[in-house]
């Protein structure tokens, strides 16, 4: 087979690569749970490429997020569920009729309305088809969902409802709060000092929302931050002809001063 624009032609091989006995060894000892991981990493791939914002990049893990989708849904055909194209059916109904704005009668909305008129059309499609939802103001956030996500969706619905801090500076109270809570803990036992990190875990996730930051954008960038600090320092040691465990600490936090200095 050659490349190719076509869907279908994206279609055909996956379709040849679950064919039993002349398909992919590999791909044909898959289902849905053992690709489920893959699905959820090339997601974060996507976002990584977003935050880096290269676009080469960008356009090959859409690809691979793509896959993921042809290879699930290639998964139920197999089973008779359904097909690539009952997704797609099924994802333009949808497009459609939670956008009466721009497809029907309804204009005039402001970004902030139509969120509102995309959550309420979302649940009168869950009552049609008889999903009894979670009641609570907390229903309705997966369990699925990263930790900090979940936390941030979670506290979002709770302020919905007003129990919620109204000033960041409290949030940051309970922050200070949260790391004494730590460090009495620590002459415990592990366990409650874990439980502790938790909360304060929550805490930091709540502060972040009240500065509108997204936790998960927040980390990822510290994470990028630390990754390239440290490589200075590795890059400062080599020049001297050790690495980092021929160093002391103290060696090692001086060049890490350096590095944020230049930053």
């Amino acid at each position: 087979m050659t490349p190719s624009r076509d869907i279908d032609r994206l279609l055909a091989i996956m379709a040849a690569l679950r064919t039993p006995k002349t398909g992919c060894p590999w791909d044909l000892e898959q289902n849905f749970a053992s690709i489920a991981p893959y699905t959820i990493e090339e997601a974060y791939e996507v976002a990584d490429a977003i935050e880096r914002d290269n676009l080469d990049d960008l356009r090959e893990e859409l690809g691979d997020l793509l896959l993921q989708v042809v290879f699930h849904a290639r998964m139920a055909q197999e089973q008779g569920a359904f097909d690539f194209g009952d997704v797609v059916e099924t994802l333009t109904q949808k497009l459609i009729r939670r956008h009466p704005h721009v497809f029907g009668d309804e204009h005039g909305h402001t970004a902030e309305a139509v969120k509102g008129l995309w959550d309420r059309i979302k649940s009168e499609e869950k009552a049609a088809r008889g999903v009894s939802e979670k009641t609570g103001a907390l229903a309705g956030v997966p369990v699925g969902f990263p930790a900090l996500t979940r936390a941030l969706k979670l506290q979002e619905k709770a302020g919905k409802v007003g129990f919620d801090w109204n000033d960041p500076r409290a949030v940051l109270h309970k922050i200070r709060e949260e790391a004494d809570e730590i460090e009495a803990a620590l002459d415990g036992d592990e366990t409650s000092a874990a439980a502790e990190v938790g909360d304060l875990l929550f805490a930091a996730v709540n502060l972040a929302r009240h500065l509108r930051a997204d936790p998960e954008a927040v980390l990822r960038q510290t994470n990028q931050k630390f990754e390239r600090r440290f490589a200075a320092i590795e890059a400062a040691l080599a020049a001297q002809g050790k690495v980092p465990k021929d160093a002391t600490l103290a060696e090692m936090d001086a060049l890490w001063d350096e590095a944020k200095a230049r930053e």
